[in-house]
């Protein structure tokens, strides 16, 4: 078997012919047939489809792009653990591992399609978003229910600590979001100082022991739901997942009528957050708010206008 490279030799990029992606799917799936297309849209994967309801997924090189925001290496076999995991929760919609492997040098990951589109695509409705967004709450809170040990005691996933740990690396993380931001041009430039926002968030961390295996960015690009309905059809792409406060998987959702969705279906099955996970939501919003920011994502009136009243809430205390 051979794959062909359509990159330049100082940046391997292989890709896979289609009759070899096919013979690899057919080790876990013997009826596979044919790729019917190839999404190169990742900036981390690249994945084959195989039929209308298969997906091989491989590596891409990592790139030279900033680490400031981006803490953890992307791992596919931290990705196959965890799907495998997930399997004995029926209830938890993600695609379901049907092998992992390396094949001429290349890592792979074989699993379902997810059907669907993602919540990035306009069309929805907001009532069809908010039930999108309830449905995923539900599903994060049941992928932090599973049991840990068997993925805390792989080796695979990274772990932020608890406690003065957490303190150490969050300290750290906004101290380098901050230096960068001050080097972005003048039209992205916040008139509130980011190092002081930074501060209050800090101090208004809470110390906390809880710890679980986070997707780490389940955001719109990663979760699909059913056009027509809403309904969400699954959540993918946990090649970056670490081990970390809960409260941290709730961050990509910062628009207020999202993340109240969200954490509606959080708490929907297992009942209310204590205090502490919800001041810890609050600076994992403030760090999500600025690294948008920083990867000039967000327009810095419209962060602006969201972070004073995150910093609001942090003084009041007031419930979301």
């Amino acid at each position: 078997m051979s794959s062909r490279s359509e990159s330049s030799p100082e940046n391997d990029d292989p890709v896979l012919d289609d009759d070899v992606a096919v013979a690899i799917v057919q080790r876990h799936v013997p009826t596979a047939k044919r790729v019917t297309a190839v999404d190169e849209s990742g900036r981390k994967g690249r994945a084959y489809f195989i039929d209308h309801n298969i997906v091989l997924k491989t590596h891409r090189p990592v790139r030279l792009r900033t680490r400031v925001v981006e803490e953890f290496e992307t791992s596919l076999e931290k990705e196959a653990l965890f799907l495998e995991h997930m399997a004995r929760e029926p209830g938890i919609r993600t695609p379901r591992l049907l092998g992992y492997g390396r094949e001429s040098g290349v890592e792979y990951v074989c699993m379902t399609r997810v059907l669907g589109v993602t919540l990035r695509r306009t069309g929805f409705s907001p009532l069809q978003r908010e039930r999108a967004l309830r449905e995923l709450g539900v599903t994060l809170r049941r992928i932090h229910g599973l049991p840990q040990a068997p993925l805390a005691n792989s080796s695979l996933f990274p772990q932020v600590g608890s406690g003065p740990a957490m303190r150490v690396h969050l300290e750290g993380l906004f101290a380098r979001i901050v230096e960068a931001m001050s080097e972005l041009p003048q039209e992205w430039q916040m008139r509130l100082p980011a190092d002081q926002v930074a501060a209050t968030a800090l101090a208004a961390l809470p110390d906390t022991t809880e710890r679980v295996a986070l997707h780490s960015n389940p955001a719109g690009e990663h979760v699909f739901a059913d056009p027509q309905t809403g309904a969400l059809t699954g959540l993918i792409d946990f090649g970056d997942a670490y081990i970390g406060h809960p409260a941290f998987d709730l961050r990509p959702w910062r628009e207020l009528g999202d993340r109240n969705a969200v954490l509606s279906g959080y708490v929907q099955e297992t009942g209310p957050v204590d205090g502490s996970f919800l001041a810890t939501w609050r600076v994992a919003l403030i760090l999500g708010e600025l690294a948008a920011v920083l990867r000039m994502r967000e327009p810095p009136a419209r962060a602006e206008e969201r972070l004073r009243l995150l910093l609001r809430d942090i003084e009041e205390g007031s419930e979301p």
